[in-house]
Formats: structure tokens, sequence, C-alpha cells
């Protein structure tokens, strides 16, 4: 009487053997061969994007053309990667504004927290999400690339703004 391990080997055995796997393997592209296919061809199609979807930062103003920022540095306290930099000073009215405000697009993990610490709705995460960088310098995204990005999509944030406002 052959022992049990014995059956087991002949069974491998004849698996190798009969090429189990590659007629599984034929068996799967034949099933999916005649699907309709999913792939989108990128560059002049694409996906659907979700409407609270993370990309590029921008700062925002207010309809008067200030800024928004008061430089509270909740955002640079708040970010778990320690992409932010941010710097103040008080103004003749007393109020306070950033000086400088750079995030570090390398470090940044886009999680969203800078946008969801602003008390006054100024940081921003844009739908942008086809950028791209040639030197390594434009990594760092300073506060007037972030307030130029910030007027070009001012009516697509307001937008999405609006219809996030049930989730705030």
């Amino acid at each position: 009487m052959a022992a049990p391990h014995d059956e087991s080997r002949i069974k491998q055995f004849a698996r190798t053997f009969l090429l189990v796997e590659l007629l599984r393997g034929l068996r799967l592209t034949g099933r999916n061969l005649f699907r309709r296919k999913v792939t989108i061809q990128y560059p002049e199609e694409t996906a659907p994007q979700s409407p609270r979807f993370r990309g590029l930062h921008a700062l925002r103003r207010y309809p008067n053309g200030e800024e928004r920022c008061i430089a509270c540095k909740l955002c640079e306290a708040v970010c778990p990667a320690l992409a932010i930099t941010i710097e103040s000073e008080e103004r003749e009215d007393g109020t306070r504004r950033t000086t400088r405000y750079d995030i570090d697009l390398f470090k940044c993990i886009y999680c969203g927290f800078c946008e969801e610490s602003c008390p006054v709705d100024s940081i921003v995460e844009t739908r942008i999400f086809e950028y791209h960088m040639e030197d390594r310098s434009e990594r760092v995204i300073n506060k007037q690339r972030l307030l130029e990005i910030g007027d070009q999509y001012e009516a697509q944030l307001a937008r999405d703004r609006q219809q996030d406002a049930p989730y705030r």
C-alpha cells in the first residue's frame, strides 16, 4: 500500500506533466478575450474623478482680493509629513498674515489634514493631478505660486466647497 505522501507526489507530478496551471490561465484568457474592454486611452479619455479628490494645493482669497490665510499655523502643526513651512508677521492694523508659506510636494502625502484644520478655508487641495517638475527646486511651492493656483481655479474650488457643505 502506498503512503499518503506518495499520493500527493503522484498528483503533483501529474499536474506538472499535464500543465494544469497553464490550461487554467488559458481558460481565464479565453473567457475574457471577447469581453468589453475597460482600459481608457489616458490622454484623450479621463476616468471619473471624485468631487473630494485631493490634488495640488492652492491658497484662496476673499472676494475683495485679500488672502484668507490668517497665519494661525494650524496646517503646519497638523501636517504629519512636516511638509508645510509658515512664517508670519503682524501688520499695521494688528492682523497677522503670512510672509512665507511653502509646501514641499516631495514630503506631502496629500492627506488633507491641512485643508481640514484651516478655520478660514484658506489652504485647499484642488483637483489638479497632472503636474510635473523638471527641476528638484520646483518641488517646493511658495506662497505666490499657491495664490496663483488659487486665483486660476477659484470658480472650481468654490463649487467644490459648496458641494462638500453637508460633510463639513
